[in-house]
């Protein structure tokens, strides 16, 4: 990590996400975060918009599906 691509905590506890990590991830302002404890450290993702998963699970079938009770 080049140190251009860090950032530091504020006293109001705000974050500002380096552009060229903005621009690199395509991140937008008002975009949702969720934060993920990792270890030491922390992982930040995207919260995906509802449109976005419109259909992910399209052509997905019931068939051939296993529970929990009819495994050996």
């Amino acid at each position: 990590m080049a140190a251009k691509d860090t950032a530091r905590l504020s006293t109001k506890f705000q974050i500002s996400i380096p552009k060229s990590i903005r621009t690199a991830q395509r991140w937008q302002a008002g975009q949702v975060f969720a934060f993920i404890p990792k270890g030491e450290g922390m992982l930040l993702v995207p919260v995906p918009k509802l449109e976005e998963l419109a259909a992910i699970a399209r052509g997905a079938t019931s068939e051939e599906y296993r529970d929990r009770p009819s495994r050996v």
